[in-house]
């Protein structure tokens, strides 16, 4: 029941002013931002469903640059492979040429002239930096130059030449995800890209008797492998082939000791990442040297990388030593040349595969940005519509307003 007083209409109409002035004030607000939701009470269940949208509209762009950049870096590691095999092609020419066995010393002097600027330009390539500053081949460890180089003195020549080439990245991986739980795995470990052949290891301590003391842990190729206290050499054997590590473990015939030897070429890489289970094998140095340089003394080591196949090319011709180039030598570069063949075309195809999920990812946005349009974008036109009947209402409620309080004070002066 409501009560009737001389305020009554006085508080209505101050009521419905008050309430009016609201509604205009909200469209205004719409109007201004072009959203129809402006507060989650404005419509909850599709509030819920604009912030889901827009998150995962986050995630696909974010999914999008990441790939972008991923294409950048393949374009620039892919150009770099290509070049490399190039200089080898000009190597492998000149090996063959070499390998005939009827040019004087002059002139093979002359061909390792031109090899040593070859190999010159081939870890020119392998030290690249990308237009970030980062060295592309020397894996998570982008800060550091790729490769280090050894000068020394060499035979048949008079000033210092490059003597090794050592690697000086990680085989670390980055995980990129490209979409939802979806990750691309980028691998620029140099000395899996310029690495020549299959490398072997073979332990020269009789391993017959050996047995982990205490549990330890082996890092073989990147892998780790969990041993137990009381595992034995042929234990040790079993876990290393079904780690998945590109490596196969054997035990020697002759020297009961471990042998280890890579699926494809690259560089073998082991440490103990607890424990001393590989150095106790003398596989390895104590735990303070770090890999891929710190193979035991007593361990003999076959298979190397392009630059030390061009680097022995170089010291035959210094030599004059024609069958070596026709022999060991040329059978090195062709595998290293297959090798960076084959990562030339792994790096391709990951470079389609990333430009693929752009093209999704940009698709995906459009759609996402069309649901995003549909349940926050505000219809203008109906907006201003609204706008417009609520200022016409505002305004005839003012005016009968003034009508009923039409009374001035020359009223009571008459």
């Amino acid at each position: 029941m409501r009560r009737i007083s001389s305020q009554m209409n006085n508080n209505n109409t101050q009521y419905n002013l008050r309430l009016q002035e609201s509604r205009r004030n909200k469209i205004s607000n719409q109007i201004g931002t072009q959203q129809r939701i402006t507060a989650l009470r404005d419509d909850p269940i599709a509030a819920g469903h604009l912030v889901k949208y827009q998150s995962y509209l986050n995630r696909v762009d974010n999914f999008e640059k990441n790939a972008q950049v991923l294409t950048d870096q393949f374009a620039y590691r892919e150009g770099y492979m290509t070049n490399s095999i190039e200089v080898l092609q000009r190597v492998r020419e000149l090996a063959i040429t070499g390998a005939n066995g009827i040019y004087t010393k002059e002139d093979y002097s002359n061909m390792a002239t031109e090899v040593n600027e070859l190999l010159g330009e081939l870890i020119q390539n392998a030290n690249a930096v990308g237009p970030d500053g980062t060295s592309i081949f020397a894996g998570t460890n982008t800060t550091a130059r790729a490769f280090d180089i050894e000068m020394g003195a060499v035979p048949g020549s008079s000033i210092p030449l490059i003597q090794a080439v050592r690697y000086n990245g990680t085989i670390d991986v980055n995980r990129v995800e490209i979409d939802e739980n979806q990750y691309i795995t980028v691998d620029n470990a140099g000395n899996r890209t310029f690495w020549g052949e299959c490398q072997s290891l073979f332990g020269g301590r009789d391993a017959t008797n050996w047995v982990v003391q205490d549990d330890a842990i082996i890092g073989v190729d990147g892998q780790r492998i969990f041993l137990e206290a009381g595992d034995n050499i042929y234990a040790l054997v079993s876990k290393i082939n079904a780690s998945g590590a590109a490596v196969k473990a054997s035990i020697d015939p002759v020297s009961h000791g471990l042998n280890l030897i890579t699926t494809d070429a690259r560089q073998l890489w082991l440490e103990d990442v607890s424990g001393s289970a590989l150095h106790d094998l003398g596989i390895i140095k104590d735990s303070t040297q770090k890999p891929p340089y710190n193979l035991g003394d007593s361990v003999r080591v076959s298979g190397g990388s392009l630059f030390d196949t061009v680097i022995a090319l170089r010291n035959a011709m210094l030599e004059g030593d024609s069958e070596a180039i026709g022999g060991r030598v040329l059978m090195s570069l062709d595998s290293g040349i297959s090798t960076l063949t084959a990562r030339v075309a792994k790096s391709g195809s990951e470079y389609e595969r990333v430009q693929n999920d752009i093209l999704r990812n940009s698709a995906t946005a459009l759609n996402v940005t069309g649901q995003i349009s549909r349940e926050g974008d505000l219809d203008i036109t109906q907006a201003i519509t609204d706008e417009k009947m609520l200022e016409y209402t505002q305004q005839a409620t003012l005016s009968n307003a003034g009508k009923m309080y039409s009374s001035t004070l020359l009223n009571y002066m008459r």
